[in-house]
């Protein structure tokens, strides 16, 4: 088993209670709007009408952020080697691990007993103005990894971005911070049983991308921002190399998709 397939310490989950049909859709953390829609053309018609279920959270927007850390590592023939490491949260996630009692078209060829994926978090009320994303990514990686962030430290990572616009209005924004990884404490958490048994591991860059590639790391957005990580500080994963250890006529070649560069 990989590193990042690590089982955490909750085993298996026990389904006390079914309130699907006796709880409101418009109930619960989640909502769900049953909507009856039609399409207005531009000259003025309309479609037929036609259902379309809408997800929401009780908060709509998260931020979700990558700690990495840049660090010399072992010289080789052509002088020292940067390496880059990010740190990624472990826990068991219902949905995905309860997949394993569905009749599914394509079954799974794996059990999803935890899944591992960046620091993230729903933003809340008072997370308003131009630090309120950053203020939230802070506080999501001292509660979720147990490492202190500065506010100075925390960048963009490019453009928010929309999970499943099918069916979930969330969208989710993207950071990062260049920390020291080895310095941290136990994750607080939020007080929630939900993330008990949530541990926190440290892998190289490549290592973490090919997990996503293999589904090692089964998560979307983690595999997307570290994806865009890349871009930002001029990684080549594929290469293990920074595009400033290239040669000169390959680096001018390198061209980031517009992502804001790191410090």
């Amino acid at each position: 088993m990989s590193q990042s397939r690590q089982p955490t310490d909750v085993v298996d989950l026990e389904i006390v209670d079914d309130r699907t049909k006796s709880t409101g859709s418009d109930q619960g953390f989640l909502r769900v709007r049953r909507l009856v829609l039609r399409n207005v053309r531009r000259d003025g018609s309309r479609s037929a009408s036609y259902p379309c279920d809408i997800v929401s959270r009780s908060r709509t927007d998260a931020v979700a952020i990558v700690l990495y850390e840049i660090a010399e590592g072992a010289a080789n023939s052509e002088g020292p080697r940067r390496q880059v490491r990010v740190a990624l949260k472990v826990a068991m996630r219902a949905p995905v691990f309860l997949r394993r009692h569905l009749t599914l078209t394509q079954p799974d060829s794996r059990s999803y007993d935890a899944v591992a994926e960046i620091v993230a978090g729903m933003l809340e009320p008072d997370d308003v103005g131009p630090t309120g994303i950053a203020s939230r990514a802070a506080h999501e990686g001292a509660e979720e990894a147990g490492i202190d962030i500065p506010l100075s430290a925390i960048h963009p990572l490019g453009a928010e971005s929309f999970p499943s616009p099918g069916i979930t209005d969330e969208k989710v924004h993207f950071r990062a911070a260049h920390v020291a990884l080895d310095v941290r404490r136990a994750p607080s958490g939020d007080g929630s049983v939900m993330e008990e048994g949530t541990r926190v591991i440290v892998l190289p860059l490549c290592d973490a991308i090919a997990a996503c590639r293999h589904g090692d790391i089964p998560d979307m957005k983690t595999e997307i921002a570290l994806l865009r990580l890349c871009d930002a500080i001029g990684y080549l994963p594929a290469l293990d190399r920074f595009v400033d250890e290239l040669p000169l006529d390959l680096r001018v070649q390198f061209r980031p998709p517009g992502l804001t560069k790191l410090p």
